[in-house]
């Protein structure tokens, strides 16, 4: 019987970890693109939860995974930043 990866990567905190930063990536994308109030905040939301996410990957093995997410995390978490100085 073969195992769908998405169903594999469901229960792997490291790729829930580099999915929900890749969600953030997109949303402050968006934030960049389209400045509206609405998509600066989505952004704030997507990095609130992908920080959530990133952290509960945390305590795993394959820490240079975690370690790029979490870099990768605040360089979104820089642009988003860079952006609302410039609003």
């Amino acid at each position: 019987m073969k195992i769908k990866d998405s169903s594999l990567q469901s229960q792997n905190p490291i790729s829930q970890a580099q999915n929900s930063v890749e969600r953030a990536h997109h949303a402050v994308s968006q934030a960049q693109t389209h400045p509206t109030p609405q998509a600066i905040e989505q952004a704030e939301n997507s990095l609130r939860k992908a920080e959530h996410t990133v952290a509960q990957a945390g305590d795993n093995a394959n820490q240079a995974a975690v370690d790029l997410a979490r870099e990768q995390l605040e360089q979104e978490k820089s642009e988003l930043k860079n952006l609302q100085a410039e609003q």
